[in-house]
């Protein structure tokens, strides 16, 4: 198995060229925003204007009590086959582009690419990741953001916050069958056993990072599906960057993109490779520098 997880992995994916040239913001660059936002999104055309009402909503009222903060909402178009794009646009026109900006990927890379992709043109010197289905209330940035300050200070200027939906457990399973219930324990324990033993939710899909822990983190991700969020809070740790988890709301919304038995199954097995692909130094740390 550690011969196979070594000879399959794959090379650490190249950043946009274009990033490299300076026709998009890069996150190598020094910020110029107090905060990027960014969403992933396929096929959400449904889901996506309630959760972006909501965050624009908040974020303006926001800045209106303080001028001085700055923001950015990026969402991320991952191939979508829907209209997903062209609803992000309408929120471009109504906002201008230096608030709302949207990127699309020609094909489909999984949720951990479109982050990446948005992550790597942020402007801000905060990044909050933010699914496209709302489920997460947006107020409680404020609540991640205090986790961030309770790590202070940061070491090389690195911390992560992460929503957590770990004080809902026990509701969820009352609603779940016991075969969803037995794979969400099997997938904790492999979480646990394999990569990350701080964190109890790493698949809430809040997270708030400092601008130098997501270069840092992000320049060494490999996973581009559902168990990235594992890789990424794998790697903070291996980087000894300080993770605060914090309880946020949330209410789960119907049009989940996760296929129970399957995209379980695929992320046990992603979770595996990326202990041992680490272990036998296929996949290997590096320090990433800004500009």
């Amino acid at each position: 198995i550690c011969a196979i997880a070594h000879v399959t992995a794959k090379k650490m994916p190249h950043e946009d060229p274009d990033c490299k040239k300076g026709s998009v913001p890069s996150i190598r660059d020094p910020a110029t925003r107090e905060l990027s936002v960014v969403v992933p999104s396929y096929n959400e055309e449904d889901r996506l204007p309630l959760m972006m009402d909501e965050a624009l909503d908040y974020l303006e009222k926001r800045q209106k009590r303080d001028p001085s903060f700055t923001y950015e909402v990026i969402v991320v178009n991952d191939g979508s086959k829907d209209q997903t794009a062209k609803v992000a646009k309408e929120y471009c026109k109504k906002y201008g582009s230096d608030k709302v900006r949207v990127l699309s990927l020609e094909k489909n890379r999984g949720k951990g690419g479109a982050v990446r992709t948005g992550v790597f043109s942020s402007r801000g010197k905060k990044i909050l990741m933010a699914d496209a289905d709302g489920a997460t209330k947006f107020a409680d940035i404020e609540k991640v953001e205090e986790g961030l300050k309770s790590l202070q200070p940061w070491p090389k200027e690195m911390a992560i916050s992460c929503g957590s939906r770990a004080h809902l457990e026990k509701d969820s399973i009352a609603k779940r069958s016991y075969f969803r219930t037995l794979l969400m324990y099997g997938f904790h324990f492999l979480v646990w056993f394999l990569c990350v033993k701080e964190i109890r939710d790493t698949q809430c899909g809040f997270k708030l990072l400092t601008r130098e822990a997501a270069l840092q983190t992000f320049s060494n991700l490999h996973i581009e599906r559902w168990a990235f969020d594992v890789e990424l809070l794998y790697i903070a740790q291996r980087l000894k960057i300080p993770i605060a988890e914090v309880a946020v709301n949330w209410t789960e919304i119907e049009g989940s993109k996760l296929v129970p038995f399957w995209s379980w199954l695929q992320m046990g097995r992603d979770l595996l490779f990326i202990r041992l692909r680490y272990m036998t130094g296929a996949w290997k740390l590096e320090a990433k520098k800004c500009n």
